[in-house]
C-alpha cells in the first residue's frame, strides 16, 4: 500500500472511511496473585489468567461491543497463554452480536509477544535453552470453531531471540501495529498483547505522552483516515483517540507539565 507521505500530493482528497486499531493489555495473570504457582508450573514463564481475569476479559469485550460504535473485524493475539485466554473471552463476547454480520477472525502474531528479556521474565523462570515454544494448535482450540484464520501470514515469522533489548521490543511492537493496519486497511483491528506493547501504542503515535500506565484489559484506540488512489487503499497517520483515564489507561502529557 502507498504510505502516508504519498498522501500529501492528494491532500484535497476526502477519506472514504476510517480505520480503528485497538491495542489491549491482557487480563489479570495468575502468577501475580498466586506466586507459588510458579514452583510447580511446567511453563512458569507462561502464566494463565485468574478466574476473575477471565470475567474481566469477557466484560471488556462486552463493553467494546456496546460502546465503541464500530465492529471489530479481526483480532490478533500474542501466543502467550494469558493473552490467548483474554482474546478467547473477548471473541465470545464480540461474537454474540457483531454489527458486521459475522464472527471475528482470529490470528496469532509473534510480533505481539512479551518482551523476551530478564526485565520481564526472571532468568530462573525462563526456559534454559531460550526456546519459548507454543503449541499453536492447542491454543487455536480455545476459540470458537471457524474463528481462526489459518491463511494469515505473521508479520514476525519467529519469536524474538532471548534476550532482546527494550529498544528492539519497542521497534517490534510499533512495526507490528503499523504492518497489521496496512495489511487490512478496510477493517477494524483488535490486538491483544502485553503491557509494554500497549504502552508503545500509547506513546508511539502521539508526541505528547511522557509517562503512562495500563491496567489489566486496558486498551488504546488508534484511528486513521483511509483514502483511495488508483484503486488502492491508502492509510493516513494513526492518531491516538484515548483520553487520559479512559479505558484503563492513564498517562501524563507533556502539555500538562
Amino acid at each position: 500500500y502507498l504510505r502516508e507521505n504519498q498522501i500529501v500530493k492528494n491532500h484535497h482528497q476526502h477519506p472514504v472511511m476510517y480505520q480503528n486499531v485497538i491495542v489491549m493489555r491482557h487480563s489479570e495473570r495468575l502468577d501475580n496473585v498466586e506466586p507459588l504457582w510458579i514452583s510447580t508450573a511446567t511453563r512458569p514463564w507462561d502464566s494463565p489468567l485468574t478466574q476473575p481475569g477471565r470475567v474481566l476479559a469477557f466484560k471488556t469485550g462486552q463493553g467494546i461491543r456496546k460502546n465503541l460504535g464500530f465492529p471489530i473485524h479481526r483480532l490478533f493475539v500474542s501466543p502467550f497463554l494469558r493473552c490467548v485466554q483474554t482474546a478467547a473471552e473477548i471473541v465470545i463476547a464480540l461474537s454474540t452480536v457483531n454489527d458486521a454480520g459475522g464472527s471475528v477472525k482470529v490470528s496469532f502474531e509473534n510480533g505481539l509477544c512479551q518482551m523476551l528479556n530478564r526485565i520481564n521474565i526472571r532468568r530462573n523462570i525462563a526456559p534454559k535453552d531460550g526456546n519459548f515454544s507454543f503449541g499453536i494448535s492447542q491454543l487455536e482450540a480455545m476459540f470458537p470453531n471457524g474463528s481462526v484464520d489459518n491463511n494469515y501470514q505473521m508479520v514476525y515469522k519467529e519469536l524474538p531471540k532471548w534476550e532482546e533489548s527494550v529498544t528492539q521490543a519497542k521497534v517490534r511492537y510499533q512495526e507490528t501495529i503499523t504492518n497489521l493496519a496496512d495489511k487490512y486497511p478496510t477493517e477494524n483491528l483488535l490486538l491483544v498483547t502485553h503491557g509494554e506493547g500497549t504502552q508503545v501504542a500509547l506513546s508511539s503515535f502521539t508526541k505528547d505522552v511522557v509517562e503512562h500506565k495500563v491496567k489489566y484489559c486496558g486498551y488504546v484506540q488508534l484511528r486513521r483516515p483511509i483514502f483511495v488512489n488508483n484503486h488502492s487503499f491508502i492509510g493516513g497517520k494513526l492518531n491516538l483517540q484515548t483520553h487520559i483515564g479512559q479505558n484503563g489507561v492513564t498517562y501524563i502529557s507533556s502539555q500538562d507539565i
